[in-house]
């Protein structure tokens, strides 16, 4: 079962995201409890471990201490979790030292489909407006959406969205234009490709990516 925070159901009901609040947010909700922290840690931990070819030579003991210094980004992380993402470390950045999370359940995430590309979009749209949208929800998480080739890294580590598809971070010109990109996998080959940014389907969300 998919359980929502009250702040990301609030999110989706209005379709926006008040950016000027989130500071308010990040400060007074963005916190977990100690039994949240501990179930979050204590699931990232097993898949972590159970996923060891994603992330070769890194150590988790290491990760650990760089969740639990950072509760704001913990927090994302739960957001990601409950939402489906199943997030995992897929990386690390030498330069800053930063982990990198990317969402990696087998399809794309069951509790952030049937949203439009953006704000802008989900407001173009006169009737059937979805709830909300990717670049919105994402900003209300914390996180954001895996560009074009941060998906295709992902697709190295295993073999994701054969089934549905994602959106996928486009480029300022594209969505000058009207334009949103979204990806997938099929016939063992990942796909990039183009639709209006108001569009929405019940087999299309967004991954995301978060730094810790």
């Amino acid at each position: 079962m998919v359980i929502y925070s009250k702040t990301l159901v609030k999110s989706c009901k209005l379709g926006f995201v008040d950016y000027k609040g989130m500071n308010n947010i990040k400060s007074n909700e963005k916190e977990l409890s100690p039994e949240q922290r501990e179930e979050l840690l204590r699931a990232l931990k097993a898949r972590f471990e159970k996923n060891m070819d994603r992330h070769k030579g890194l150590e988790w003991a290491k990760v650990q201490v760089k969740l639990e210094a950072n509760a704001e980004e913990l927090w994302s992380l739960r957001e990601m979790e409950e939402t489906g993402g199943e997030p995992d470390v897929a990386g690390l950045d030498k330069k800053t030292g930063e982990y990198l999370f990317y969402d990696c359940c087998a399809e794309t995430p069951r509790g952030r489909r049937n949203v439009c590309y953006d704000h802008e979009a989900l407001e173009s749209r006169k009737e059937h407006k979805p709830q909300n949208s990717a670049i919105d929800m994402a900003a209300a998480m914390g996180i954001e959406l895996l560009t074009e080739e941060q998906y295709r890294k992902l697709q190295k580590l295993g073999n994701f969205d054969t089934k549905t598809s994602s959106w996928v971070k486009t480029p300022t010109d594209i969505r000058k234009l009207g334009g949103a990109l979204f990806a997938d996998r099929r016939y063992d080959h990942v796909f990039v490709y183009h639709n209006g940014a108001e569009s929405y389907y019940g087999v299309r969300g967004f991954r995301g990516s978060l730094r810790v």
